[in-house]
């Protein structure tokens, strides 16, 4: 349909339009809608009031069953268990061969099955997973609980990540990310606080001690995920709390930023799936949430082990509690760095900034002794560390154009991250301790790596939107069907990065 044709509609009509099998772009990737702003920030705010709480929630204590067992640690897990040696860093290992391995089905299975029943499904089996973990009497138990634990948890990241990219423009997906990926860190905060809380207890039934942690916080879990079945919407188009209006309007601004492209939902398609996991930007962008996420999953499990190295003579519960505090600064910035990344539509800058506060840390750690410093050194990590988790899913996101493509390379970013948190698990050893610095010194390393690959990154998208400008769009589509075009996604002629 010509340009002035859409210019002649009134908004409403022209929603309607763009939901019924036409592009809401032209073939230059131009949005043929205006919208209203006014209209669309009311919008955006009754969709994060009905979305983002209960994905919060379920994010907060997925990461509390994946990483509370740092704190059995300190409780007594490995004494009990009779583990020695590098045990414990095997048990860790295994909660990721199976987090790896299933990440990327997970997503597609998130798409097929629609997010609105497979988020609360996966949420309801990994709190059963997380109970099960209180009566385990072996390491093979707490191993196989742990791979169990690993398969469900594995769809979470990238299925929510996936689900809100149903929802929010690419400008406002980073900062509505991090709203519930902020529960990371107020996991390791609250995580702390609960567990030291729980530990205050006489008994839990006939659970005592570390077993009442993973018993009370795997409960919490399936409570949530229960009440997420009735409160999680599939897509916008079967949200009974939109008007018809909002829902065509929900649908058409995101329709208006993808080229060529006629239904916001296409099927699942084997060449889109993998214009999503082979696209440079997402190829690069999940190497960098690699690298982070060593920093991110060694925090999530050795922090308490750390600060019983900085603290030996504080007692358990002062242990826990000190793991609160650096938690709590990495939130703000979890929250700060994707906040101005909504504001100015980027996101590479942000992997530059972070990157430094990281590798500031580790050198605090590597080069110093006292307690008072290492315990600093945490915060600036934290800083740093957590709002990659936000800024990379968001970045694979804006970076492709079909729903098919968003899915596998979210589900493919989050695969790289885990792969990161396997090698986490090796990263803190028992033969290094007190100071760790093996440990110290690989972080160091891949905070600097991760510095070095974004500045390249943000060079290259840049460089290529450039070449890009110098292709003639009509010369390259002739001959093409709109099918053909569609398959082209991020190899679009009107395609842009965008860093």
């Amino acid at each position: 349909m010509p340009t002035r044709q859409y210019e002649d509609l009134k908004a409403e009509n022209a929603y309607q339009v763009a939901e019924k099998g036409h592009t809401a772009t032209d073939i230059y990737g131009h949005s043929l809608i205006e919208f209203d702003p006014k209209a669309e920030a009311r919008l955006r705010w009754k969709i994060d009031l009905y979305i983002i709480p209960t994905v919060a929630l379920l994010y907060l204590f997925c990461f509390i069953d994946r990483a509370n067992i740092g704190n059995a640690r300190i409780a007594g897990l490995e004494k009990d268990l009779g583990m020695t040696g590098y045990d414990y860093n095997g048990v860790l290992s295994v909660f990721y061969v199976s987090y790896i391995m299933f990440e990327i089905p997970s997503n597609m299975a998130c798409k097929w099955i629609g997010p609105g029943w497979f988020i609360p499904i996966i949420s309801l089996c990994f709190g059963i997973a997380s109970l099960g973990t209180a009566f385990v009497h072996s390491r093979a138990a707490i191993s196989g609980v742990r791979f169990l634990l690993g398969i469900f948890e594995a769809g979470m990241l990238p299925g929510i990540a996936y689900y809100m990219s149903r929802w929010y423009r690419r400008s406002e997906l980073t900062f509505r990310l991090s709203l519930y990926i902020v529960m990371a860190p107020l996991a390791g905060a609250f995580g702390g606080l609960l567990a030291s809380a729980i530990l205050k207890l006489n008994g839990f039934g006939s659970l005592h001690r570390w077993r009442m942690i993973f018993a009370i916080e795997g409960i919490i879990t399936c409570g949530i995920s229960l009440i997420a079945f009735f409160t999680l919407t599939d897509r916008p188009e079967t949200a009974r709390w939109l008007t018809q209006e909002e829902k065509d309007l929900a649908s058409a601004r995101l329709k208006a930023e993808r080229v060529g492209t006629t239904e916001v939902l296409d099927k699942i398609d084997r060449t889109k799936t993998l214009r999503g996991i082979f696209s440079p930007v997402t190829l690069a962008t999940a190497f960098i949430f690699l690298l982070d996420n060593i920093t991110v999953q060694g925090l999530a499990f050795f922090t308490p082990t750390i600060v019983q190295t900085i603290y030996p003579k504080d007692t358990v519960i002062s242990q826990q509690l000190h793991t609160v505090p650096p938690y709590i600064v990495g939130a703000f910035f979890t929250v700060l760095f994707p906040f101005l990344s909504w504001r100015f539509d980027r996101r590479c800058v942000f992997f530059i900034v972070s990157a430094p506060l990281m590798m500031i840390g580790y050198i605090m750690f590597l080069t110093s002794e006292d307690a008072q410093t290492r315990y600093g050194a945490t915060f600036l990590i934290a800083a740093g560390a957590f709002s990659f988790g936000a800024l990379c899913n968001a970045q694979v996101s804006a970076n492709v154009v079909s729903d098919t493509a968003r899915a596998s390379a979210i589900g493919l970013n989050v695969m790289f991250g885990n792969i990161g948190g396997l090698i986490s698990t090796w990263s803190f050893l028992p033969f290094d301790k007190p100071n760790y610095h093996i440990g110290n010194g690989l972080n160091l390393a891949t905070s600097s790596c991760i510095l070095i690959l974004s500045t390249v990154l943000l060079f290259w998208m840049n460089w290529s939107n450039k070449k890009r400008e110098q292709v003639r769009v009509d010369e390259e589509l002739a001959g093409l069907t709109l099918q053909q075009q569609q398959n082209l996604d991020w190899k679009h002629p009107s395609f842009r990065w965008r860093p």
